[in-house]
Parts: C-alpha cells; structure tokens; sequence
C-alpha cells in the first residue's frame, strides 16, 4: 500500500473533524497491512530454505499459514519434493507437489483427523539421508489433530471447546493439548528419526516458544501431564473420565528437550509478531506520528487490556505522559476472552470495545485491532475500527455499549456501524495487532 504521508500530515495540521476521523483509518488500515505484508510466507520462508538432501525430501505442516508457506516453499525448491499440509477452510492455495487439505479451526474435525494421519504415514520408515521440513504456524492445534491412544475425536472436540471459552492463556491451552495428542508435543518430529527435521515457524504466540506454536509438534515439551492437569483445575474445566484419565495416569507424557530423536531437529522462526510490529511503526512515522511498540505479547482478559489501556491514551492526551503527541500506541500478543454472555465474541473486537467504553469517547483517538490472520475468534472478520463518535453512533441505533460488551458481542457492534475490518483470509498469522493513534 503506498504511503499516506502527505495528505496525513496536511489534514493533521487543519484538525478538521471529519477528515481527521477519515485520514485516521487510512493510518490505521495501511499500519495493519503493513503488518500483515511483513510476515507473508513469500516474504519471510525462503532466506530459511535448508540445502536439499541426499535422500527424500517431505514436507509436513499445519497452521493457517501453511498452504501460503508450502506455496513458497514450492517455488524456491527445484528438486524432488512432497507431503500434505493441513489449513483451515478457505485458507488453500494451489500448489504443485503438495497436497493441501483443509480442516476445522477453532475446534478439530475428521477432515483434520484424516489429514494428520496420513501426515504420520508419510513420515514412517525414514532413512538418515532424508529431509523433513516442517511449516508451522498458529492454528495448526486443531488443525493437526491425532488423539492419543485410548481417546476419540469427540473428546479432543469437547476439551477444545471448554479451553476456548474458560479464559486459559494460549500456552495453558496448548499445554493440555500436547499431552492429549499423538503428533503433538515432540511426537510428530520423533516419529520422522532418523531423518534430518527442519522446522519453519511462523510466531503466533506470546514470547515466541516454539513448543507452544501449534502445541509443538516437531520440539521437545519441558512441560508434564500434572501441569495440564493443574490448567483444567484452575479453569474448573468438565472433561471426560478418559481424559483425566491419559493425563493422571501419565500415559499422555510429551517428548522431552535433549530425547535422542530430536537430535537432528533444526528449528528456525522466520516471522514474528515484533516483525509486524515495527513495520506498522515505519508506516506510522512516515506519516508523521511517533511510534510506540508496548509490548509484542500483551496478555490477560481482552476487556481489562482495553481498559488498562484506555488509562494510558488518556495520560498521553491529556499530559502528554509518558509519550507526547502526535503518535500511535502499537502492541501485540493474544487476549483471552471468558464468555459468560451470548454474542459472537471476537477478542480483538471486545479489547476494542472495552477501550471505547473506558475511553467515553474521547476526541482525536483512533484505533483498531485485528487478528494478522483476517479471523477473529470464529468470525471472518479481522476486527474493527474505534473512532470518536462510535458509542454516540451506537446509542442513536439503540445499541447499547455495556451492554455489547458485558454479551460479548463486539462482532455485531462494529457490524451494525459498518466499523468491521474484513479483509478474507491473509494466509498468514502473527496473532493479534492493535494500534490506537493519538493526535
């Protein structure tokens, strides 16, 4: 997108109302597409290309990314090369040698289950002279779905739910679902010894631990079954007598840092959340506003978040404390919301809302906040936009803010003021992106 630079700044100094609110979001959309750009497969996987090998070269992945990452795999790769990759619907790209499936994202289904078996077929009788190159990125713990021995699809399906609506953090989820897995947790990546394994990551997670991206399915675990034990105490979650099970028996133990099959696995992340971050603070300084990046892992409840945050737009409007203006609060990471009302969710959009209630309208603030993979929760929306007049909107269409908020309903808040940010899938995902400009 080309830069907005001169008419940001020449519409800035005149102040008007209207197009400020206008100049604004085009800020803001460039800075969240920015973002997305700078982690697109075509961009970031092929420097990290390993040499081909002497034996069979196959590819493996899951995640929302990875039908976009075999796809650059594929034209930067001139010799022998196959394998399966499991995406979420309507996230394919064609490709060549590979095969690309599709599968149910956030909770699994058979076309997944299906898809990861064959993905462990393929990787059977491996000699040291082959290649395995993995591709994976967030989304691929449901995607990748093989449960472990003594349970079923169906149990795997009601855990993914239950974790998705108790609040748990991403590496809380992924620690039970790593112990509930057969490829998941070090599994996959040992069950292609003696072959050499190269892993491409794209970062969805806070802080970048490769066992958490997709539960991690091709490093070691250091974490135990009574851990994940412990997260579905904390969380009060209901699950089946065969899952408590796989975990207190300790039947459902992952593969360890430093286990001998792991020893010729070779992992590299070739795009995080900080790389999004720091593109979008170009695009924001360019147009004349000073940057700051918070934080790339921000974490917690979506609507303390827009509230803790609300906190420090009104320092920086109204003393200039501790950032002077103008300039663009930019943060990543991944919120978590706790549904207790019956709306359409969407983290990024009840953070957005949360910020708007707190901020009471504020004027010459502006924000959005959107998932880098075009979904956010289970809606194909991205997210949405915040402007000044959005809770007065609200009210003359007879919604009512808090009440939106306490449903969890920010879906169809934005939706009802044409605010939501919709961009189809971005085949790639660095998690959650969050901007708010200050003039």
């Amino acid at each position: 997108m080309q830069s907005p630079t001169p008419t940001l700044s020449l519409f800035r100094n005149r102040r008007g109302y209207a197009t400020l609110t206008v100049m604004s979001r085009l800020l803001l959309r460039a800075m969240f597409d920015a973002a997305v750009a700078a982690a697109q497969p075509a961009v970031c996987l092929p420097p990290h290309l390993p040499p081909p090998p002497k034996g069979r070269t196959l590819v493996i992945g899951a995640g929302k990314a990875s039908a976009e990452m075999a796809r650059a795999l594929e034209e930067h790769w001139s010799g022998p090369l196959e394998g399966i990759v499991i995406t979420r619907y309507g996230h394919a790209v064609p490709c060549d040698r590979i095969d690309i499936v599709e599968a149910s994202h956030p909770v699994p289904d058979e076309a997944g289950l299906k898809a990861a078996t064959r993905i462990q077929r393929l990787v059977q009788n491996l000699t040291a002279e082959d290649l395995v190159i993995a591709l994976i990125s967030g989304g691929g713990s449901s995607l990748l779905v093989a449960p472990a021995p003594g349970l079923t699809l169906a149990d795997k399906q009601r855990v993914n739910a239950a974790l998705l609506a108790s609040g748990a953090s991403i590496s809380e989820m992924n620690c039970v679902r790593r112990h509930l897995s057969a490829v998941k947790g070090g599994r996959l990546g040992a069950a292609c010894h003696p072959a050499r394994v190269v892993t491409l990551l794209i970062s969805d997670v806070p802080g970048d631990n490769p066992v958490d991206i997709a539960s991690g399915p091709t490093v070691g675990d250091p974490s135990t079954c009574a851990d994940a034990l412990a997260v579905l105490e904390r969380y009060k979650i209901d699950v089946p007598d065969a899952v408590r099970h796989v975990l207190a028996s300790g039947q459902g133990e992952s593969v360890k840092p430093g286990d001998r099959r792991l020893e010729r696995a070779q992992t590299k992340i070739v795009a995080t959340p900080q790389f999004a971050l720091e593109a979008a603070a170009r695009i924001a300084a360019s147009a004349g506003y000073t940057p700051y990046i918070l934080g790339d892992s921000l974490e917690g409840e979506a609507r303390d978040l827009g509230k803790a945050m609300a906190g420090i737009v009104r320092q920086v409007k109204l003393r200039d404390q501790p950032f002077g203006r103008p300039c663009v609060l930019l943060s990543g990471g991944e919120t978590t919301v706790t549904l207790k009302g019956t709306g359409r969710g969407g983290r990024n959009v009840e953070f957005l809302l949360s910020l708007g209630v707190a901020l009471e309208g504020m004027a010459g603030v502006h924000a959005i906040a959107g998932d880098t993979d075009g979904v956010d929760g289970v809606e194909d929306i991205a997210g949405a936009f915040l402007v000044p007049d959005t809770l007065s909107r609200a009210w003359s269409l007879g919604i009512r803010p808090r009440a939106s908020l306490d449903n969890n309903d920010g879906h169809s808040f934005f939706r009802a003021l044409g605010d939501s940010v919709i961009t189809g899938p971005t085949l790639t995902n660095v998690n959650d992106f969050r901007a708010i400009v200050i003039d």
